[in-house]
């Protein structure tokens, strides 16, 4: 299954690659720092300590299990970090660098298993690449970036808004992935499926446009049916 997840990126990529994954993961890292910089400046970073300690305690066994699956992620400079704030929700970056909101968490009610398919989604996002899929996928819509800095085109994934657009169904086939393969991957580590699907439910009940699909997500309810139907396939004894 896991091959599957790679197959259907490249599938819906079809790039060839004109970045590297060293290239993608030193800018992450350095965003990375500036974010955590900024957010250790104003004390908002890992400022409870019970919160971090409970992230912490639910992304080691998750990580271990990810770098299982997929060995070239020991090589990832692995790092989880906190913040009070609502922005993000939860964010992953390429290398295994990850911050997690507390008010999302905190909103939601959050069990430790729904706590775990919203930190899971993440690190699948890390491992499958996303970030270095996604720069190959706007190399591919606009092959003159293969022929300019890293760093500008970095910058334009976040910031241009007609490439962000352009970009919107291929993050949204993404999300899609790493809702699925997140929730194998926490299976694999132990959670019982059907408690991690309740995130979903969560994220749908707790949602004003439950039916919306976003540019870059499928909507809440569609991301809840996919996880319901998910979990009742991932049984004791069957193929993840």
């Amino acid at each position: 299954m896991i091959r599957y997840a790679i197959a259907l990126l490249i599938v819906l990529h079809g790039a060839a690659q004109a970045v590297t994954q060293e290239e993608v993961a030193a800018g992450a890292a350095r965003l990375y720092r500036e974010r955590i910089e900024t957010l250790r400046a104003a004390y908002r970073l890992d400022s409870d300590e019970r919160f971090q300690a409970r992230v912490e305690r639910i992304a080691r066994p998750l990580i271990a299990q990810a770098i299982r699956d997929y060995p070239a992620a020991a090589s990832f400079a692995w790092e989880v970090h906190t913040t009070p704030d609502g922005d993000p929700n939860a964010s992953s970056m390429a290398g295994g660098l990850l911050l997690v909101g507390g008010e999302h968490v905190s909103d939601l009610s959050l069990s430790d298993a729904e706590l775990a398919m919203l930190l899971a989604h993440e690190i699948a996002q890390s491992v499958l690449l996303h970030n270095l899929r996604e720069a190959e996928e706007a190399i591919r819509l606009n092959p003159s970036w293969s022929t300019r800095p890293y760093a500008e085109l970095e910058h334009a994934i976040d910031n241009d808004g007609a490439l962000m657009r352009a970009l919107g169904g291929f993050n949204a086939a993404c999300e899609e992935v790493a809702d699925r393969e997140g929730m194998r991957l926490a299976w694999r580590a132990g959670w019982p499926a059907e408690a991690l699907a309740g995130y979903f439910r969560k994220l749908a009940r707790h949602s004003r446009s439950p039916n919306l699909t976003s540019a870059e997500h499928p909507s809440p309810n569609a991301r809840w049916i996919a996880a319901r139907a998910l979990a009742q396939n991932l049984k004791p004894g069957s193929d993840p």
